[in-house]
């Protein structure tokens, strides 16, 4: 591209680009497009970008365009990658200012130095660092806010590689530049105290910027989205402050054994703001949980307990052990205890208003996973957890006499008494093993939680949310069996609560009665659930179709899938309400994977409940097979690994094969050429086929089916060779003629693999089988394979089934399956009769 002639049509076309005429902009969008792999458009589009005389608009799409091209055409090897030449010049006109005056746009070229950085610093970009050093060192202030701007994102973006030789470069590159970075912090900070003291807001909040951007950089670390409630100054003290929890959590996370020193400190730091007076008033939200992940990590962190042989520790975790153990005294624990329990698990008043204005949401609010990390309720109970665990003998106490303060009924005009004991009765909840020899919890149940389960007063609702959460807790703890029948009795009237976060809440609670732990296993009985199967499906599937969430509808699904699934075929006479919805349902969450994966999940059980009734189903099943095992649709992303397993039940359970479960095996070529982590319920899906009619399917599919196979061959591991060669063998055993005509590609591998005395024992197995079956069941076949490799080997049919026969004898060790040992045995013995003198000797 001429650079003269060209920076005016580039120009004119971006500004075109920025238009709201979908007339003008369509066109110009595609001349940049076709310009994108031009030489020297790059360049062009630097020369614009940095032209701050040109309409914002336009120098931001040229800084994105840029940007893109960069993902797309820097690397060497990327079809249409920029020469070696012109990388350079852009290198190097990228870096020589750092002036721009819109703050979105300085970011972007920040972002973007930083993607060329990630490709080429250091090697073919040594001098970045050293210039960006020097910028910051300058006394403009704009051009020492971009280049710090420009440090923090290529120091995190080279700090995010994880290649070992990228990461010892990015090693050497820190080593030098951390103790600047680290003075650079300090100056910057001086800085903003003084003109704090000064009253100087405008150059403070400068500084307190580039303070930010030094501690980032010099730190790699993210910062956090927060929202100040006073002013962009208070945002920015935030945020600095976050980053220095930050900088401790890191520093504990990755070096336990040096922040042995630091212990002592950071536990009186956080406990003196979180469980004393002296943080009411200053604390924010943010920054609670940061302070509560250090405790939790240091209380909880292996390298600080000691072996259970003393001399067996290191003294590292045995000075970490007496520090933790000075500070975690009786008054201390106590203190930390109650205040978990009696402020930070207290239901908040924007919960409650979000439990009034929106209850699906709250109903469903997000507490797994990581989110102890970031959400102060989680990581709370986190706490609370890792530090009864700990120190359970001088906790239980404690959380039994708050218990044993809140007996009886509690006055509904009482709101902060319900709050307290919503707050007590989920520590008893979260601590339920560590009680289980504190706690009578059947009489306890019988004497005090199902008098208040009864409480229909609308204010009492907190509690038989909590109480009934508390249960389900307890249930694979310490709960009789004798008892379940009056506990389905009062789920089935919690589930006609008006409130419908109580009501929703008994899913989850049937969930766990449902959930398939050993414990929940041995316990649960069928004949007692019976007698309210019928009641509690219905109000079941009544709350699905109230509940509008998808979240909603998802946990709902779930529970309904565990109900079928510990009934089974008992479900049939209940399932036709929830039958007719379902369709309706896939077609309303379109636009909602996760809500089909559980619809998949849910169809899974239903079918598997059904059995060959199933086949009534054919009309909405297999479309919905179809297309979530399309790996031409993007919806298989999400749907495949469910889709999967739908079509193998369907197959299991359906009576005969028809010309639509023939139909949707078109999608499984695709499947097979994935060679994914679902290979293996593929190849029980092929199977699934041969058993329900070999010919049919073999007939329609043979030429596709062997072709993948022969592929699949080619690059998997021995363990893939085997399920290969088993769904051969299936095809063998189901139709002995057909079968082999139709694998006979793989079978000169096969026979080889026999020869030549395949060294893995499981391959050498299947190899026998495969060859033991078609020579006892289709030994003409057999005659023709052993003829044509013997023209391949250049030997005498004789000597060559000699070879065979020796290694087959010898091998028969590597056959550890009875049935496989008869079948070789019988394959041998049936060559007998014939008059092959080899044979006899």
């Amino acid at each position: 591209m001429d650079m003269d002639g060209a920076s005016s049509v580039v120009l004119q076309a971006l500004t075109q680009a920025t238009s709201q005429d979908t007339a003008v902009l369509k066109p110009a969008e595609e001349q940049l497009r076709q310009w994108e792999t031009q030489p020297g458009f790059y360049s062009v589009l630097l020369n614009i970008l940095n032209n701050h005389m040109l309409d914002v608009n336009v120098r931001w799409l040229a800084v994105l365009y840029f940007k893109n091209g960069i993902d797309r055409y820097w690397r060497r090897v990327a079809p249409h990658a920029l020469s070696e030449e012109e990388k350079t010049s852009l290198r190097a006109g990228l870096i020589t200012n750092f002036n721009e005056p819109v703050n979105q746009i300085a970011t972007q070229i920040a972002v973007l130095i930083a993607k060329v950085a990630r490709l080429d610093c250091p090697r073919q970009w040594p001098e970045l660092i050293p210039i960006l050093l020097e910028s910051v060192k300058g006394q403009d202030g704009l051009r020492q806010h971009r280049a710090l701007l420009t440090f923090h994102h290529v120091t995190k973006t080279l700090a995010s590689k994880r290649l070992a030789q990228d990461r010892r470069l990015f090693q050497d590159l820190a080593s030098g530049i951390y103790s600047f970075a680290c003075s650079l912090w300090s100056h910057h900070t001086d800085c903003f105290l003084q003109q704090i003291y000064a009253r100087e807001e405008a150059a403070a909040l400068g500084s307190l910027e580039r303070t930010l951007l030094s501690l980032k950089g010099s730190n790699m670390l993210h910062s956090s989205r927060m929202v100040g409630p006073d002013s962009t100054c208070r945002e920015k003290l935030e945020k600095m402050i976050i980053l220095y929890t930050k900088v401790l959590l890191d520093f504990l996370e990755y070096h336990p054994c040096a922040f042995i020193p630091l212990i002592q400190r950071s536990l009186e730091f956080a406990v003196s703001y979180l469980f004393t007076p002296a943080g009411e008033g200053v604390t924010f939200e943010r920054f609670i949980v940061q302070c509560m992940n250090l405790i939790k990590i240091i209380v909880k962190n292996d390298a600080y307990k000691p072996s259970k042989n003393i001399d067996d520790s290191k003294p590292e975790s045995l000075e970490a052990h007496k520090i933790k153990t000075a500070f975690f005294t009786h008054p201390t624990l106590t203190e930390i205890g109650r205040r978990l329990v009696s402020h930070y698990f207290l239901l908040t008043k924007e919960e409650l208003a979000m439990w009034e204005e929106d209850p699906e949401s709250f109903a469903v609010e997000e507490t797994g996973g990581d989110s102890w990390k970031y959400s102060l309720r989680p990581c709370a109970e986190v706490l609370f957890l890792d530090i009864f665990h700990n120190y359970n003998q001088t906790l239980i106490p404690v959380l039994l006499d708050m218990v044993q303060n809140l007996q009886g009924l509690t006055n509904v005009e009482d709101s902060a008494q319900l709050l307290m004991k919503d707050s007590v009765y989920n520590a008893v909840g979260l601590a339920a093993y560590e009680l289980f020899d504190n706690v009578d919890f059947d009489q306890w149940f019988k004497n005090q939680l199902l008098g208040e389960l009864q409480v229909s007063h609308h204010r009492y609702k907190l509690i038989r949310r909590r109480v009934i959460w508390l249960i389900g807790q307890w249930i694979s703890v310490k709960f009789k069996s004798d008892l379940r029948p009056l506990l389905y009795e009062v789920i089935l009237s919690l589930m006609q609560d008006p409130d419908l976060v109580v009501r929703q809440l008994q899913t989850v609670f049937v969930l766990i009665l449902n959930s398939r732990s050993p414990v929940d296993d041995f316990e649960f009985r069928t004949e007692q659930f019976l007698p309210y199967l019928e009641s509690i499906f219905g109000l079941l599937f009544q709350l699905l179709q109230q509940v509008t969430e998808c979240d909603t509808k998802m946990q709902v699904l779930h529970v309904i899938s565990c109900v079928i699934e510990r009934v089974n075929i008992q479900i049939r006479p209940y399932v036709g309400c929830l039958v007719q919805y379902l369709p309706l349902l896939w077609k309303q969450s379109e636009e909602h994977n996760m809500l089909r994966c559980a619809i998949l999940t849910t169809l899974i059980h239903l079918v598997q409940g059904l059995g060959s009734e199933c086949k009534n189903l054919y009309s909405f099943l297999l479309p919905v097979i179809q297309l979530s095992t399309d790996v031409t649709l993007p919806p298989h992303v999400y749907l495949l690994e469910d889709g999967l397993e739908l079509w193998l039940v369907t197959l299991e359970n359906s009576p005969a094969i028809t010309p639509e479960l023939l139909r949707i095996f078109q999608n499984m070529s695709a499947l097979l050429d994935l060679s994914s982590e679902n290979l293996r319920t593929c190849f029980q899906i092929v199977n699934a086929y041969l058993y329900l009619s070999a010919t049919d399917f073999l007939q329609n599919y043979a030429e596709s089916l062997c072709r993948s196979f022969c592929n699949l061959l080619k690059d998997v591991t021995n363990e893939g060779q085997v399920q290969v060669l088993k769904v051969v063998e299936i095809a063998l055993k189901v139709s002995p003629v057909l079968g082999a005509h139709i694998f006979q590609p793989l079978l000169p591998a096969v026979f080889r693999g026999i020869v030549d005395g395949e060294r893995y024992p499981v391959v050498m197995s299947t190899y026998l089988g495969i060859m033991g079956r078609i020579l006892l069941q289709n030994s003409s076949f057999f005659s023709s394979l052993l003829t044509q490799m013997a023209s391949e080997c250049s030997q005498k049919m004789d000597q060559l089934l000699g070879s065979v026969i020796e290694m087959w004898v010898d091998r028969m060790d590597n056959i550890t399956q009875p049935e496989r040992r008869k079948l070789s045995s019988l394959a041998l013995l049936s060559l007998l009769p014939s008059d092959n003198r080899w044979e006899f000797n």
